[in-house]
């Protein structure tokens, strides 16, 4: 232990950031998630949520996780392989892959571990994985897990990609894999154009991870390919249940071919405990409701587009954000975690981003919105972050 314990006791960041009372991280909060939460005996506005349809504290969900815990018990005690499948695991499944427009889709017990199983099983040694350099965690550690050949493009770089495509010999398979919303930037993937480039070069297929794009785009929330009308031209559209799902699993959605082979091959599924009763049941009844209330998403872009003004107005830079996925760049490490410390003094909960979830000249705050979100909400957090902005010198006007 003594030279592991040496190399990692000279990690110390975090014990900075703490000694400097701008500690960001893990912070405890007492209360559902909504767009005020209880934290330390305080009401903070809530602008660091995912949960974009503004479901998690909806009762109904609540309520379809209580009747399936008390059905079916705590856990299944076991993987889907074996003695874990529920009949609503079934249901979920035949009804996430009508909701996406594909022929079936699996499961699994988390959104990450969709990707970290799924992209290493499909491929072969003399394959190809292309990746944006943004792309989500879960799909680098994915790739990293993959006996195939790794090539990644320059952010939405369209000839960086055909670059990447060019170098792969035309017999190999080629796996181009792409966030549909880049869940630190808020811009879209440039689906159309990388589907022109699957017609162009032999043997490519996409996969496209929609964990911020379902409840969000596309008709009734369908994401950023049916956006796109491209639904039927990407291979694999992955999705979570943690965002606009009010729950916590993933799914991969494929036609019948695909997933028969997943569903007995993917490590990550075969291998882990399935998602719990509860946790199926909630995603489920969100599923519903996204449905039937379209009015949902049409006060989330509302609202969205009403935040994006403003932040215009007061002169933040918020890049090529197309989401309610909003980055305020502050491109300073310290400073960052600086306004998440202040702007929580001022009420208001944001997220600090800071590599690797994004270039080290490219520190941000995320700020995101969810569908109950009201502009009065979003007036007192826009004003206590450019008042924070200001003090730190970020905003110079």
């Amino acid at each position: 232990m003594g030279l592991l314990h040496a190399r990692l006791a000279k990690y110390d960041l975090p014990q900075k950031m703490m000694e400097k009372g701008i500690y960001p991280y893990f912070r405890e909060i007492v209360s559902k998630q909504g767009t005020e939460v209880e934290m330390d005996g305080h009401s903070i506005l809530m602008f660091g949520s995912n949960a974009y349809t503004g479901l998690t504290g909806d009762e109904r969900v609540i309520e379809a996780g209580v009747r399936a815990l008390r059905k079916y018990g705590s856990g299944c005690a076991g993987s889907r392989f074996l003695n874990g499948t529920l009949d609503i695991h079934v249901q979920l499944e035949k009804e996430l892959a009508e909701f996406v427009g594909k022929d079936e889709a699996l499961c699994f017990s988390t959104g990450f571990t969709v990707n970290s199983g799924v992209i290493p099983q499909l491929l072969t040694r003399d394959d190809f994985i292309i990746c944006d350099d943004r792309d989500h965690a879960s799909i680098v550690d994915g790739r990293r897990l993959s006996f195939a050949k790794s090539l990644h493009y320059k952010h939405n770089d369209m000839k960086d990609l055909e670059r990447c495509l060019k170098r792969c010999p035309k017999n190999a398979v080629k796996l181009i894999v792409v966030d549909g919303v880049f869940s630190m930037e808020g811009d879209l993937a440039k689906l159309p154009q990388i589907v022109e480039f699957k017609h162009k070069y032999d043997n490519v297929a996409i996969m496209v991870d929609e964990a911020h794009g379902l409840g969000v785009f596309g008709r009734q929330g369908r994401g950023v390919c049916d956006h796109f009308n491209l639904t039927g031209e990407v291979d694999l559209i992955m999705g979570t249940f943690s965002k606009s799902l009010a729950s916590i699993g993933g799914f991969i959605a494929a036609d019948r071919v695909i997933i028969n082979y997943l569903r007995h091959t993917a490590r990550t599924y075969i291998f882990s405990a399935s998602d719990t009763p509860a946790a199926t049941a909630s995603a489920l009844e969100a599923l519903h409701i996204i449905q039937q209330e379209p009015e949902r998403i049409k006060n989330l872009w509302d609202v969205t587009n009403y935040a994006l003004r403003r932040f215009r107005e007061e002169g933040f830079e918020i890049g090529e954000t197309e989401s309610p996925i909003i980055p305020l760049y502050v491109r300073d490490l310290e400073k960052t975690f600086m306004v998440t410390a202040r702007a929580f003094e001022e009420g208001v909960f944001v997220n600090s981003v800071i590599p690797p979830a994004c270039a080290p000249k490219d520190t941000l705050i995320r700020f995101s919105l969810m569908a109950t979100h009201t502009r009065e909400e979003v007036d007192r957090a826009v004003a206590a972050l450019t008042k924070v902005f200001k003090e730190l010198g970020i905003i110079k006007r």
